[in-house]
């Protein structure tokens, strides 16, 4: 009898990478992990390729729907909650309004953050320093924090006062404002909901697989981290 899993998730240890992972934790559903090893160049290897043709993580394969592919965080996320029916409101106006936070994380928290955490953490750090792109993007990571800030006031999370992918996705990411230097100072709301996400012990046992990297929310040994950060990523920094 085969042991294979329904789904089989292709992933690292990044703001990207954890989403699902949280996800498939949080719901209980078991599932096969393939470690994708970014100094080994595996996201660039033919077989992954041609499950993801843009060469990132995640990927998930549902064995279960003819070997179905879906790439990209977010659509994982949406692809997962509706096939198990969880962590996604029933109601129309409710599951609009998660797909709208989970593309204001996509298009917005995600980029801007990751272009702050490039800035300073591998590009600055292998001899690339800009400080104006630097100043562009912590202050657009700040203001985006502020939107969250100002949305959270009176909820415990970001739709409908329950724990959804719209939280999952964007928890990833905002919790690591340390990484991206950017100052959550004077924001309660968005504070109060880091403590809720906190408190959630399978959400933070999902941030130690593949494995953890505390550095990025500014614990652990973030400067042997932030080396190795730097080392695994050189290759993306142009000259």
């Amino acid at each position: 009898m085969s042991s294979q899993k329904d789904i089989h998730l292709y992933t690292a240890s990044t703001m990207n990478g954890w989403k699902p992972v949280v996800f498939l934790e949080e719901a209980g559903v078991e599932y096969d992990l393939t470690h994708i090893d970014f100094s080994k160049n595996e996201q660039k290897a033919p077989d992954y390729v041609k499950l993801n043709p843009n060469g990132r993580i995640p990927t998930i394969v549902d064995h279960a729907n003819n070997d179905f592919v879906v790439f990209e965080s977010g659509a994982i996320l949406w692809y997962l909650a509706e096939k198990y029916g969880k962590f996604l409101p029933s109601s129309p106006d409710e599951k609009s309004r998660t797909l709208q936070w989970l593309m204001f994380q996509m298009g917005g928290v995600g980029p801007m953050m990751g272009q702050a955490m490039y800035f300073q953490r591998i590009a600055a750090k292998n001899g690339n320093e800009d400080p104006f792109a630097i100043k562009r993007y912590v202050d657009e990571s700040r203001r985006l924090m502020e939107v969250l800030n100002t949305h959270l006031e009176g909820k415990d999370f970001l739709v409908n006062n329950e724990y959804t992918i719209a939280d999952m996705a964007t928890y990833t990411w905002a919790r690591a404002y340390y990484w991206a230097n950017v100052s959550v100072d004077g924001l309660p709301h968005l504070q109060a909901w880091f403590d809720r996400i906190d408190a959630r012990p399978t959400t933070q046992r999902a941030l130690e697989i593949p494995k953890p990297f505390w550095a990025f929310f500014g614990k652990g040994d973030v400067e042997a981290q932030e080396r190795e950060n730097a080392e695994r990523f050189k290759n993306d920094v142009r000259k």
